[in-house]
């Protein structure tokens, strides 16, 4: 936070404005309301969601989109502190950061939001009914006084006053008197502390690129056309259609890059998602329609997230899909069929045409069209595309201070991205306005809480369809039938989507018409939805615990998709055995925890370091623990940017801000030793060692705190064994390593006689050991080139990589390294560059050169393809690189390793030659190298594996921490109060590893700032009598949460440590032991009711 921004926070307003009801406006609001704040969430359409409300599922995990992101919407919708205004813009900003003044316009609904019940009579009955049907994107059509989605938030119609006849029809059936003709659009001011711009983007237009044929050709639709065709509730209802005549195709093509990475239509950059979302939805169109044949036609594959890699070898292995590199330059209609010809011309370099049912176009991200308006009524920049402007290094931050921005506004970037920085948006202007936290918000208060003593279960299912995600295999009407049927059931119904706003009211009303005592949801999973319906029931006067799930989406619906019979049998049983379990449920109180409002950040580098500052600023306190001497991590073997900022001054800067502040204690050459407790209360032991090296002189320190932030980073991957010669030829080195010698100046006085700069992708990413894509390799490599160049621009440089992904705005940077004179040359995925030297490298490995297919090569001349296409020779010249260029004297060892001639190593190094397969040319070639640089992947931490076990939180297959929900909680912990940002989490860049450290210190904000919180209520009892004091329970126990009871001699549970596993009632061999909420008499309930 800025000195300015401070000074203004002394005496600031708890309030936020987010502008934006999107993933990210939503993630930001919540965060921010329980933190302390008060929030106004506004936005400009009828109701909130934004575009993933649009979408069918999402990537890499397939999870239906509307589905995990219900429960924020209901959330938002019904927090006291959130106040949602939609139908409404941002007309001016005045004022200073902690104490802003916002005029807002609010358009005419014609529909009394606080009236309207969301019936839907008025729809009903409505005569216009060809109205365009804008969240179908025109391919279906609605009336004129309608509602966005069947979920929407808030659920209150509108009327389009450009398609209402005026018939006066939809006031009349209104009982609820909500329909106003005569509304207008009026104005109103907010006060507020600090400003957050989530308004997303839009998608581009493709009319633009006439060769397409989008707007001439009904069957070529765009990629969010084609999510609402494979969307339950779609105006396809989820079946894959074509627009021309509703026939099924059989063929379908993705075009990418349509709108991104195109100079003619304006925009340079990658749009960053539309090489995933197209797989993901050929994908799921191969699900929906087992017969169809999907064909991807993309430049580069930009797979680059967390999981994303696998999905596509999955896409390819499991469903077939076929992926084809190159730029389709035309499509052509067949008049007759209205099929689709599609001519491209092959990597070979030969011309094909083939023939598509149906063409989908993978569209880029684009500025929302109102950008400029809006941007100029906050007083803010924005860049050259079109984004709101931030700096690397400050990624979240306006150029307007106490203006914040989030998600696709920043620029363009996936949902996991938005809500991380939607988090860190909270969280920086919770740093802003910590001085006035809790003065605006107000407390929930529950209807007391009804006695079911001597009542007996009466229990009431809700069935839902979700769409077709459920309805389009599961009898719905069936299940809802047979529930009837059921013992103790005396109300059952079906529901669209039992997760919406309106159904939620549905469920306390007839839990107060029927006198209910116990409900049950059939819908998804439990993961996402069980906190969302038991909110409901409390909410209801029910206990939180009298509520039970079936999942008959996962484990009916979508394992069972081409048994539909059977899919509906299974579900029957399923809601058969939860209510025998739910007459069984008994109330159950939840535990209140106080919180020690201090952090725990494990991790010095750039993640822990911005996370600590955050949290500390918010008022916290924190100790930050460091293995290693010096804070910095990996970012210590920086030096610059992709955009050019000077790493070593911001490093030092921000160090000293750690150092000095008054909220941190900061351990360096420590390492925690051990952790016990819960969130709200953890107790952690830290060993300090000795910074003189005395042995065995080291301190322990014991420490308390709320929560805990994992961020020990990552590790450079290092290739072994002599693998590219690296470790024994002097001249093979590492981006880092090239990195810091051109900082020195090292590179600046070579010339083009020193040979050829080689640059070699994928060291150490993309194998067989390492899946996964390292995400930051080929950002280093373009800007570590760009360098070379301008320090040189005689040296050719060559870059040999499988795809570029310079995603996002990085873009332009490739482009500017293309401009620049670097040469790309692309090798096929399984043929890894091979560096070889014909004459021996150090004493100890003479005779050990790599030679071309593993043979040892003799001296003999090779050849390659000059630039200008010409073949130049090399023998045994000598080639050793910066001979006498290094002129850090302070850097010995540094000096070594790019000067042979200093090193006391009598040997001289041979010549480098790098071979790799060319796919343009089709070809072999074989570069002689005066310098071969190693793009070296992000491994995990070496500790992690003993810090996961300690934490008690999971690693992912690749070794990194695994967050708790890939999309919507991506820097928290299944264990609560733990989390998670930077490298620990996975590879990522300078800019990403700021917005997540921000992210982590905003989530644990939402605990820090709670005096008290609740923990769950499903816990361990131990049954005195029959304990035999064993101590299996004590040994199995993982949480420590179970010991002995030194007066009574029996095994006690620490209510506040039991994370209510069940793995101690498990193992007892006596019985003694009970789960509370998953009792034996409740499980067997469940067991019986499904074999008899």
């Amino acid at each position: 936070m800025a000195l300015d921004e401070r000074s203004a926070a002394r005496e600031s307003v708890g309030a936020v404005l987010v502008i934006g009801g999107g993933i990210g406006g939503m993630q930001a609001a919540l965060d921010l309301a329980d933190s302390g704040f008060y929030v106004y969430m506004v936005d400009k359409k009828p109701a909130i969601g934004g575009v993933m409300a649009q979408l069918d599922k999402t990537f890499p995990t397939n999870d239906c989109s509307m589905c995990i992101m219900a429960p924020k919407l209901v959330e938002c919708g019904r927090h006291l502190n959130i106040e949602v205004i939609t139908n409404s813009e941002v007309a001016d900003v005045r004022g200073d950061p902690g104490d802003f003044t916002v005029r807002l316009v609010r358009h005419a609904r014609y529909v009394d939001q606080e009236k309207c019940t969301g019936c839907g009579i008025c729809a009903m009955h409505c005569p216009v009914g060809a109205a365009r049907d804008r969240f179908n994107l025109g391919l279906g059509a609605r009336p004129a006084i309608y509602i966005e989605y069947p979920q929407a938030v808030p659920l209150a119609y509108i009327i389009d006053r450009d398609t209402c006849i005026g018939c006066g029809l939809c006031e009349t059936l209104c009982l609820a008197q909500a329909v106003k003709y005569d509304d207008v659009a009026f104005e109103r001011e907010l006060r507020v502390g600090a400003i957050i711009v989530a308004t997303g983007f839009d998608a581009y237009d493709p009319t633009e690129r006439k060769e397409y044929g989008y707007g001439r050709f009904p069957n070529v639709v765009t990629s969010m056309e084609f999510e609402r065709i494979l969307s339950a509730s779609g105006p396809y209802e989820g079946r894959v259609l074509r627009p021309s005549d509703g026939d099924i195709p059989r063929r379908i093509a993705f075009i990418q890059c349509v709108g991104s990475r195109d100079r003619a239509a304006g925009n340079r950059y990658c749009s960053s998602v539309c090489c995933m979302y197209a797989t993901k939805e050929a994908v799921i169109a191969k699900e929906h329609q087992p017969d169809v044949e999907a064909t991807v036609f993309f430049m580069d594959m930009r797979s680059y997230g967390k999981g994303f890699e696998a999905y596509i070898e999955r896409a390819k292995e499991e469903y077939g899909v076929r992926f084809i590199r190159t730029r389709v330059s035309d499509v052509e209609e067949d008049s007759d069929t209205q099929n689709l010809i599609l001519s491209y011309e092959t990597e070979e370099g030969g011309v094909v045409t083939e023939e598509f049912d149906l063409v989908v176009l993978s569209v880029g991200l684009v500025p929302p069209r109102d950008s400029e308006r809006l941007a100029e009524a906050l007083g803010i920049s924005l860049d050259a595309h079109g984004f709101a402007r931030t700096e690397h290094l400050n990624p979240l931050a306006a150029t307007r201070p106490g203006v914040f921005v989030c998600g696709a506004m920043q620029g363009p970037k996936d949902i996991p991205e938005t809500v991380t920085q939607a988090s860190g948006a909270a969280s920086a202007a919770g740093a802003l306005l910590g001085a006035s936290r809790g003065e605006l918000t107000r407390t929930k208060t529950y209807p007391e809480e009804k006695d079911v003593r001597g009542i007996g279960p009466r229990i009431g299912v809700f069935v839902c369809h979700c769409g077709i995600n459920i309805g389009g295999v599961v009898d719905v009407p069936a299940v809802a039938e047979y529930a009837k049927t059921l013992p103790n059931v005396v109300y059952a119904e079906e529901n669209l989507y039992t997760c919406s706003q309106d159904t939620q009211r549905r469920i306390q009303e007839k839990v107060e018409e029927y006198g209910l005592t116990r409900v049950v949801v059939a819908s998804c999973t439990p993961r996402t939805h069980e906190p969302l319906f038991q909110e409901t029931c409390r909410e209801a006067g029910l206990n939180y615990y009298l509520f039970q799930m079936a999942n008959i989406r996962d484990q009916c619906s979508w394992v069972h998709m081409r048994n539909p019979k059977e899919a509906t049998e299974k579900a029957k049983d399923l809601v058969k055995a939860a209510c025998a379990k739910a007459s069984l449920l008994q109330p159950l109180e939840r535990i209140p925890i106080e919180v020690k409002q201090s952090a725990l950040v494990i991790g010095g580098g750039l993640a822990g370091m911005v996370a600590a500052l955050d949290i500390a600023d918010q008022g916290f306190c924190v100790d930050l623990v460091e293995a290693s001497p010096n804070l910095g991590g990996h970012l210590r073997k920086l030096c610059f940017t992709l955009a050019g900022d000077d790493i070593r001054t911001f490093l030092t800067e921000l160090s000293s801000r750690v150092m000095s502040h008054p909220n941190i204690n900061v351990h360096l050459s420590a390492e925690v030793e051990d952790i016990q407790g819960y969130v709200g209360n953890f107790k952690c032991s830290i060993k300090v060692r000795s910074t003189d090296g005395e042995v065995g002189d080291e301190t322990e320190l014991e420490t308390e705190h709320g929560v805990i932030v994992v961020a020990t980073g990552g590790r450079e991957y290092v290739p072994t064994n002599g693998a590219f010669l690296y470790g024994r030829h002097p001249s093979v080195v590492t981006q880092a390593e090239f990195e810091k010698a051109v900082a020195l100046g090292a590179f600046k006085n070579c010339e083009a006689e020193d040979g050829p700069v080689v640059m070699i992708q994928c060291v150490g990413s993309r194998d067989d050991e390492r899946t996964y894509c390292s995400r930051v390799c080929c950002s280093e490599a373009v800007k570590n080139a760009i360098r070379a160049k301008k320090e040189n621009p005689n040296r050719d440089v060559f870059i040999l990589y499988r795809d570029v992904r310079t995603y996002g705005t990085r873009e332009v940077y490739f482009e500017e390294a293309r401009e620049l004179g670097v040469v790309f040359i692309r090798y096929p995925d399984g043929e890894m560059p091979k560096v070889w030297s014909p004459a021996p490298t150090v004493r100890e490995h003479v005779g050990m050169a790599q030679g071309i297919e593993g043979e040892a090569n003799h001296g003999n001349p090779c050849y390659a393809k000059g630039l200008n296409g010409s073949s130049s020779s090399t023998g045994n010249q000598g080639l050793d690189y910066l001979s006498c260029h290094t002129k850090s004297e302070t850097d010995p060892g540094l000096r070594n390793a790019f000067n042979p001639k200093d090193s006391d190593d009598d040997s001289q190094p041979g010549p480098l030659m790098v071979e790799v397969a060319d796919t343009l040319l089709g070809e072999k070639l074989c570069i002689p190298a005066g310098l071969v640089i190693l793009s070296t992947g992000i491994v995990p931490g070496e500790g992690n594996k003993a810090l996961a076990q300690m934490l008690k939180v999971p690693l992912d297959e690749d070794g990194f921490f695994l967050e708790a929900h890939m999309k919507l909680r991506p820097v928290d912990f299944a264990t609560e109060g733990v989390f998670v940002a930077g490298l620990a989490h996975s590879p990522k860049t300078i800019d990403e590893t700021i917005a997540q450290a921000h992210a982590a210190a905003g989530r644990a904000a939402t605990v820090l700032a709670k005096g008290v919180i609740m923990a769950e209520g499903i816990k361990s009892e131990v049954l005195a009598t029959r304990c035999t004091r064993c101590k299996l329970c004590v040994e199995v126990c993982q949480y420590n949460a179970i010991e002995l009871d030194d007066k009574d001699d029996v095994a006690v549970v620490n209510k506040a440590l039991c994370k209510g596993c069940g793995l101690c009632a498990a193992t007892c061999r006596c019985g003694a032991i009970t789960l509370r909420g998953f009792t034996e008499e409740e499980i067997l309930a469940e067991v019986d009711a499904l074999v008899c």
